[in-house]
């Protein structure tokens, strides 16, 4: 064997990678010596990209596709020196594969409680978490902003950075937005979008993205939700009497399913008893039970005014007593004509049953002389 098959066979022709590990972001070729041969085939597949380094320069980066690593289609190649060696000589240069695939169900949440102020229950504390997808795209400048020299990158590296971001933008975002706390549920996929927009112009300077975000939870401090949960329970219980007659019936209900349940059963039921009629003579929250409004009297029923036709003239009106006092001084007799509202025409006095009382009633006799 010549020198010229001994060289020519001392360095690989193909160079590729596949990954299996679903968290490697970079992974460079190794080649002893990075001695890489003139000619040499650079496979690229989907989901990849290469970065070419030739002498600590970045020269190029390579997108999917089959490449024969010659001067003609590498434009750093044009500043090396002449390949006027028979057997083709190699070149020290580093090819970095990068995955630019989605990384997904990457997690984050807050460590600490984010303090802001709700429109209805005033200063509350938060706490949130879900899930987050990253993809590389500008591989240049990942390799020069993050990866530097690491021969192998993986997600895990980064992801601490991202989570530490995405929590600063959610906290400016949820502070600022003012959702009501209880509205907050209804609104978790438009605060996903506007926080993963508010991230992608902090991560795009390491030359990554965000293209998912998602909120799977926003939770209050545990004191909190068991306030909110009572005060959830007495807005669905509507009357508390019966809330509480609903109770006392579980309890005993409960009491009596339990090993001598029985004896307990009767001793829950009295006391029950006892707190239901306490209930009964007290409002909500031991205030004293609202009486019932006393009835109102029914009105006084509307007197009669009448009117008196005398000479061609019409006098009054007068009230019944007064025609009383007339009819005892001889002003009103019995044919005097008189007319009340609702009556047809003038009719004599003596002809109303109201006013023909009046000429009967005759005073009693009066006291024997002393």
């Amino acid at each position: 064997m010549g020198i010229f098959d001994f060289l020519t066979g001392e360095f690989i022709d193909v160079i590729h990678w596949v990954d299996d590990t679903r968290d490697t972001m970079v992974w460079r070729f190794e080649r002893e010596g990075h001695e890489i041969k003139y000619g040499a085939k650079l496979t690229v597949r989907e989901g990849q990209a290469a970065v070419f380094i030739h002498e600590g320069q970045m020269a190029d980066v390579f997108t999917p596709g089959l490449y024969m690593l010659e001067t003609n289609n590498m434009p750093v190649m044009t500043t090396l020196q002449h390949w006027d060696h028979g057997f083709k000589s190699p070149f020290k240069s580093e090819i970095y594969y990068v995955n630019t695939t989605r990384f997904n169900d990457l997690k984050w949440g807050t460590k600490n409680p984010i303090i802001c102020r709700d429109p209805e229950f005033g200063p509350v504390r938060l706490r949130a978490y879900g899930t987050y997808s990253v993809r590389i795209t500008d591989p240049a400048r990942f390799l020069t902003e993050i990866v530097g020299t690491d021969g192998e990158f993986t997600m895990d590296e980064i992801s601490y950075q991202i989570r530490n971001i995405i929590v600063q933008e959610f906290s400016q975002v949820i502070a600022g937005c003012g959702i009501p706390v209880l509205d907050m549920a209804a609104n978790t996929g438009d605060l996903g979008k506007l926080i993963s927009a508010e991230i992608s112009t902090k991560v795009a300077a390491y030359g990554l993205s965000i293209p998912e975000l998602y909120i799977e939870n926003i939770s209050l401090p545990e004191a909190v939700e068991a306030v909110l949960d009572k005060r959830t329970s007495v807005g669905i219980a509507g009357d508390l009497g019966k809330y509480t007659q609903f109770s006392a019936a579980e309890a005993m209900t409960a009491a009596a399913s339990q090993p001598g349940g029985g004896a307990m059963g009767a001793g829950i039921g009295a006391g029950m008893g006892m707190a239901m009629a306490n209930q009964m003579a007290t409002g909500p929250w031991g205030a004293p039970a609202p009486q019932a409004a006393p009835m109102a009297p029914p009105p006084p029923p509307v007197e009669k005014v009448w009117h008196i036709a005398e000479n061609g003239a019409t006098k009054g009106p007068y009230s019944r007593a007064a025609l009383g006092r007339m009819s005892t001084d001889g002003a009103l007799t019995r044919d005097t004509l008189v007319w009340t509202a609702g009556q047809d025409g003038w009719t004599a006095a003596g002809e109303i049953a109201e006013l023909a009382q009046l000429f009967t009633i005759l005073p009693p006799p009066p006291p024997p002389a002393a």
